[in-house]
């Protein structure tokens, strides 16, 4: 029967003749057989289901196994031995095929359950590890892997499960897609998913296999020697639990074992399995390992592999079924490549092009790609600007689409970067330390230097006078501007935690200053601001000369002199009037001004009633009823929490108002009464002054011990009454209280009012009148004619002991307004913002420390509300401690007296509100664009970021080195270098790191 089948199968017969005849042997084959004819049969069917030529003898063979499997188990179990399998399995020179395979997939099925079963899958267990390692092609690793899904029996147990594991990964990598075309491939992708879903099956049955295989496929891919490992290995990705990536890839950037270059083969390839198209989840692995490379400070690792794959990455954004992936990939990679523009400038070309597909593309895959793909390159163009020749055709490209706000932008470029990864070894090493979370850059503590440094980030975070600085262009004539330029430059654009104003320092040093002491930080910046304005009004004149003489004919006229960036951000004018009392006749004198130094008012002062209230840091903030006048009038009131227009002047009199001189007249006797008992009073208190440094040297010490019982007496209670500082801050916000600063304390409104208080001019004081040709009595006023774009407040806290022959510190408190009433001459006001606040902490000036809070010095105007109607939405604070950056609250600043009495607010930068004044500026959403920078300056800021990487790479591996060679010990760094509350002790502490910063590498300016 066998012999008449085999002659029919191959004979030319038709095909349904053919079939015809094998119905009946098939039907003769049920019935019941002798043992050696079966047997004839089963050859035959295998024969045939091996080795067929075409479709129909391979059915046939596979029939004939099926009905004498069915119908003469005995026989078939006799047939299908472990003989028989061997010899199916090693029938040719190589690796058995997947027809063999399948034949014995299919005898499987059909063997009965007894010793003769157990013995063959015995024997598959050991053949099925020998195939493996022998490197078959993707068929027959698929028919393997289909082989044991259907009989996991056939699974090489004990130690050899984790040997075929390995061996399965190093079949994935050894794949080539047999044909072309779109049939070829997807057969070739349902292989390599076959033998990746076998490998799953594995590791779920037996998870300690997971690690031992991710060794086994690192090794693969950083091979250095062999061709490329296949795409394939990319399916074995999507089934690995994420729950092991951080750990992954924290072993393996600290694995002293793997080389560089190993490293960049492995991610190098890992990035080409992008293309993959059913690789789930391997862009989230790669992007774990480059942030594990960053970690480590392996950037020159990061910077070889961006710049060679991202162009192959931003290609793969047209093909839908892999842009989700190569769209993580590319944006974290261009994210975190911002030291230079050199990633960036090579997908410049490719841009539009792409821009122009996915518009045609016209789906929902190519519509959110476009958008997450403008946002992309605005956050590049901002980082890097100064290119518009190159920036102009992708932004023709993308104009219709989407624009990010400047908040966005700064988020994305903040939150990626490579410098502001975590790195393993900061808690043993603070020199590893990350650029600060909020984004900013510290400056490095030279000696003794907190002074400028303070002042120097006070400056920067003026933003106004920062973008002046700024678009400075190049050959110019300030030289000391152009310093700060760079210094400003790098502050906004270098990737270094800090960096060192050296240069800056010693151009722009104060003769009088002795190097390596502590200075007055106010005197530093006076001589500052004076410096920068006397070098533009001299550059300025040697153009205006230079103009001239090279003019073929000179002007008829001259023009004015141009105010200098000075002038226009912190000039200010002040004019002086002096009163004759006798003759009434009034001199004035108008005077320029960058700062007000403001003194301190005697105390019994501030024990008497208050004019005008500051805007408080409250939601609720309505109009208050005014107090009873105070027993002295003064010639101005600050106010903050409502326009002058509608505060109750009756019993005050208005802002800048005089008494008539008929007035003066009718009362002139009376008055002169009066101002003979106050001279009287006078020349008492000054015998009673005289008398004073002789009792202030006994009752010094009292004061001193007394005052502090009384301040903690009030800490006490304010606890006890529940809310301290801050409650009472709260309650002086509630509507219909006053919003001044508590009774018998200090604010910065106080002393505003002191200043601008009329003075008497008696005795030894008096002034001489050119009318009445002789020395009078007369009355000194003060009041503002301009106010400057940004306002300087310095707290006159350091006053001359004689006793001593030091400069002793006023340590009262000063409550500081979020938002200031300035009033002008002429019944006017303009509303300053807080943005900035140099605190000095210690008793003397000779001495203690310097820090600075700030927030941008931009204010915007409210959408619904005037400018007065309440402050401005708080921003962001951050505390600049020399090197140390973090972020803070005006709570904070508000309460960093009460919690430490010796760190007190001692310059004020508030920030002109637009819209009130002659030099205010639209508020529009852009005004907070940082300019653009000359081409120099930012080759420099891109070659410093290089070299800063470099350096932090070299520094990391020999901290590394280092630590691999100390003996392991279970408590190694704990407690080494944990983070510290900010309250547990004062921001200051002045020293050589500063702010608790450590020993950074220095770019010195």
């Amino acid at each position: 029967m066998d012999k008449i089948l085999e002659a029919v199968v191959t004979s030319s017969y038709p095909a349904s003749v053919k079939q015809g005849l094998v119905r009946r042997v098939l039907e003769a084959a049920r019935q019941p057989l002798e043992r050696e004819q079966c047997l004839a049969l089963l050859a035959l069917g295998a024969r045939l289901y091996v080795g067929g030529a075409d479709e129909l003898p391979r059915r046939v063979g596979c029939q004939l196994l099926h009905v004498a499997g069915r119908h003469h188990p005995e026989v078939f179990a006799e047939f299908f031995s472990a003989r028989r399998v061997l010899r199916l399995l090693q029938s040719g020179a190589g690796p058995p095929g997947a027809r063999a395979l399948a034949c014995v997939q299919l005898g499987l099925q059909l063997l009965p359950e007894g010793p003769a079963a157990d013995e063959v899958f015995a024997l598959l267990r050991r053949e099925v590890l020998r195939t493996v390692c022998e490197r078959p092609g993707p068929a027959t690793c698929a028919q393997v892997a289909r082989l044991l899904a259907r009989h996991p029996r056939c699974v090489p147990d004990g130690p050899h499960r984790l040997l075929f594991c390995q061996q399965l990964v190093r079949c994935l990598g050894r794949f080539r897609c047999p044909a072309e075309g779109e049939e070829g491939a997807v057969e070739f992708l349902e292989q390599a998913q076959q033998v990746s879903g076998l490998l799953a099956q594995l590791w779920r049955a037996q998870p300690a296999a997971i690690l031992p295989c991710l060794k086994e496929l690192f090794a693969v891919i950083s091979c250095t020697e062999d061709e490329p490992p296949s795409s394939a290995l990319a399916s074995v990705v999507q089934h690995l639990p994420l729950e092991l990536m951080d750990g992954v890839v924290r072993n393996l950037s600290n694995d002293d074992s793997v080389t560089d270059s190993q490293m960049l083969t492995a991610i190098s390839r890992m990035i080409d399995w992008v293309s993959w198209p059913l690789g789930k989840n391997i862009d989230k692995w790669i992007i774990a390992l480059l942030k594990g490379l960053a970690a480590v400070k392996k950037f020159s690792i990061l910077i070889e592999v961006s710049l060679a794959k991202i162009e192959k990455v931003f290609s793969k954004l047209l093909y839908p079924i892999v842009r989700g992936a190569a769209l993580s990939v590319l944006k974290y990679m261009l994210l975190t490549f911002q030291h230079s523009h050199e990633a960036f400038h090579l997908l410049l070309p490719h841009i539009p092009p792409m821009v122009t597909s996915l518009i045609k593309e016209d789906s929902n895959s190519g519509t959110s790609c476009l958008e997450q793909l403008a946002e992309l390159v605005h956050c590049m163009v901002f980082r890097f600007p100064g290119f518009p020749d190159l920036y102009e055709p992708i932004m023709e490209a993308i104009k219709d689409l989407h624009v990010p706000n400047e908040d966005r932008i700064k988020q994305l470029l903040g939150q990626d970067a490579w410098t502001s990864q975590k790195s393993e070894l900061a808690g043993f090493y603070p020199r590893l330390m990350a650029k600060s979370d909020t984004g900013k850059i510290g400056l490095i503590n030279l000696g003794n230097t907190c002074y400028v440094n303070s002042i120097l980030q006070a400056l920067f975070m003026a933003s106004d006078f920062r973008h002046c600085v700024l678009r400075l262009t190049e050959n110019n004539s300030q030289p000391l501007m152009t310093k700060l330029q760079w210094l400003f430059a790098f502050l906004e654009h270098s990737q270094r935690p800090a960096i060192s104003p050296e240069n800056f320092l010693s151009a722009s040093w104060t003769p009088w200053f002795s190097p390596g002491a502590q200075q007055d930080c106010s005197e530093y910046l006076k001589y500052l601001l004076d410096r920068l304005h006397e070098e533009e009004k001299t550059g300025a004149r040697i153009c205006q000369k230079l103009k001239q003489s090279s003019a073929p004919s000179p002007p008829e006229e001259s023009p004015g002199p141009s105010s200098t960036s000075v002038e226009k951000m912190f000039g200010g004018k002040i004019v002086t009037r002096i009163c004759c009392l006798r003759c009434l006749h009034v001199s004035s004198r108008e005077e320029a001004f960058t700062d007000l130094s403001l003194a301190f008012p005697p105390p019994e002062r501030c024990r008497r009633r208050r004019l005008g209230s500051v805007m408080l840091p409250a939601e609720e903030v309505r109009a208050r009823d005014l107090p009873e006048g105070p027993r002295r009038q003064r010639k101005h009131c600050i106010t903050g929490d409502a326009p002058p227009s509608i505060l109750d002047m009756a019993g005050l009199g208005s802002p800048g108002s005089k008494e008539e001189p008929g007035q003066r007249e009718e009362g002139e006797e009376e008055r002169r009464a009066e101002e003979e008992a106050k001279d009287v009073e006078k020349e008492q208190d000054k015998e009673e002054e005289q008398r004073a440094p002789e009792e202030e040297e006994k009752t010094e010490e009292e004061e001193k011990a007394q005052k502090e019982k009384e301040k903690e007496a009030e800490e006490e209670k304010e606890q006890a009454e529940d809310g301290g500082g801050a409650r009472a801050r709260r309650d002086a916000g509630r509507p219909g209280e006053q919003a001044c600063a508590p009774e018998g304390s200090r604010s910065v409104l106080d002393l505003v009012n002191y200043f601008l208080s009329p003075e008497r001019l008696t005795a030894e004081n008096r002034y001489y009148c050119d009318s009445c040709a002789s020395l009078q009595d007369a009355e000194k006023a003060v009041e503002l004619s301009q106010g400057p774009r940004y306002l300087i407040l310095t707290l006159l806290r350091f006053s001359f002991d004689l006793r001593t022959m030091r400069r002793r510190k006023i340590l009262d408190d000063v409550s500081i307004p979020l938002l200031l009433r300035l009033p002008l001459a002429g019944g006017r006001g303009q509303a300053y913002d807080l943005c900035s606040v140099v605190v000095h902490s210690g008793v003397s000036s000779e001495s203690g420390h310097y820090y600075c809070y700030a927030r941008e010095g931009t204010a915007r105007l409210p959408a619904s509300l005037g400018p007065a109607d309440r402050p401005e939405p708080e921003n962001q604070w951050y505390l600049f401690n020399d090197t140390r950056v973090s972020f803070s609250s005006f709570e904070s600043v508000s309460n960093v007296t009460s919690f430490f009495p010796k760190d007190t607010a001692y310059v004020l930068f508030y920030r002109q509100r637009p819209g009130e004044g002659l030099e205010a500026e639209p508020g529009s959403p852009r005004v907070r664009a940082e300019p653009t920078l000359h081409k120099d300056l930012m080759e420099a800021i891109s070659k410093d970021n290089i070299l800063y990487l470099q350096e932090q790479e070299k520094e990391a591996r020999s901290r590394a080195a280092y630590i691999s060679a100390l003996p392991a010990s279970p408590h190694w760094g704990r407690g080494f270098d944990k983070d510290k509350d900010e309250d547990e002790g004062s921001p200051g502490g002045c020293n050589p790191a500063g702010g608790n910063g450590g020993d950074f590498h220095r770019l010195v300016f």
